[in-house]
């Protein structure tokens, strides 16, 4: 029992430790506006609370000590001074200060620090993010996001079902999405990168698997980008992909799944014309590479239990040639 007493110590260090790792995914790794005024209000808050604990245990120390003197008294004058300075005064100043700044934030991410040049709509639905560029007709994608370095960029947000809430830690604090409601955020930032954002309402059995990415590029290379997404490009397939093709457009797949250039043009669930392209399967359940591709078209149950899509009755001989005919959609 003594040794499980022993390692406790050790054990809340670590998780302290575990705590302070900021990790890829933090607001206290800022790299957008809106994140360093979060990052700025967290730091703000911690050493508040620190100096409040600093000055509880004083109060407690001294407290100790002066009971501890012989017939050592305190004033009831004394005891009143000292309750009103330091449990009145100092937090109503506390209080004051976190507001004003409370405020300053708030005032300042009510609005982009440039006009915004480019308007994304993203719809949240259980478990993906659906990604539209209102600027660029037809150029949707799923579960990413592109964005240009140093531009600010306007995103609306709706829900298809339940509540859900676009967060990029690195770049934005919170935004819900509220079933009938357009609720609006920004992005923007000045440092070129891959960032992940996550949906932070609990929304379901796969909420932990409704993630995204939100990529930052040179403003030249993003408007390629978009202008590719939204063209369907001229493909030379290989018999192989042919194939794969036919097997899709004969499928279940063409009903749910649109694929712009062909015939598919359902509506349920990701647009797929750049699935080969993509960071992951099933909004970060699983890498996107011709395994895991292949056994979400077989049974994606088996990756993301409770997603709305049915296994597939693809032919195993099949299979392959479709999932080469998916990963060339880049």
């Amino acid at each position: 029992m003594r040794r499980s007493y022993r390692r406790v110590p050790a054990v809340l260090l670590l998780l302290l430790l575990a705590g302070c790792s900021g990790g890829s995914q933090s607001t206290l790794h800022a790299s957008g506006f809106g994140a360093q005024r979060t990052e700025g209000l967290w730091w703000l808050f911690f050493w508040i609370s620190v100096a409040v604990f600093a000055e509880v245990m004083a109060l407690l120390g001294w407290a100790v000590w002066r009971r501890r003197r012989p017939n050592a008294r305190i004033r009831g004058g004394d005891s009143l001074g000292m309750v009103t300075v330091l449990g009145v005064a100092i937090p109503f100043v506390i209080l004051v200060v976190v507001y004003g700044f409370g405020l300053q934030d708030l005032n300042a991410l009510a609005s982009p620090p440039k006009k915004a040049d480019v308007t994304v709509d993203v719809v949240g639905h259980r478990w993906w993010w659906e990604v539209h560029y209102a600027d660029q007709p037809g150029a949707v994608t799923a579960n990413e996001i592109h964005i240009p370095v140093g531009e600010s960029v306007r995103i609306r947000l709706r829900t298809a079902d339940v509540q859900h809430s676009f967060w990029v830690p690195n770049l934005m604090p919170k935004t819900d999405l509220i079933a009938g409601k357009v609720n609006s955020t920004w992005l923007y930032t000045d440092k070129a990168g891959t960032y992940r954002g996550q949906c932070a309402e609990y929304c379901g059995q796969q909420h932990a698997f409704m993630a995204f990415r939100v990529v930052a590029e040179p403003p030249t290379v993003f408007h390629s980008w978009v202008t590719a997404l939204a063209t369907p490009p001229a493909r030379t397939l290989t018999t192989a992909q042919q194939h794969g093709l036919q097997v899709f457009e004969q499928s279940s797949c063409a009903s749910c799944h649109t694929i712009r250039g062909t015939t598919a043009a359902g509506t349920i669930g990701p647009d797929l014309s750049s699935i080969g392209s993509r960071w992951s399967i099933g909004a970060g359940a699983a890498p996107n590479d011709a395994g895991h591709l292949g056994g979400w078209i077989a049974n994606s149950q088996t990756i993301k239990p409770g997603n709305a899509m049915p296994p597939q009755p693809v032919a195993a001989q099949a299979l392959p040639d479709l999932v080469a005919y998916l990963q060339s959609l880049k």
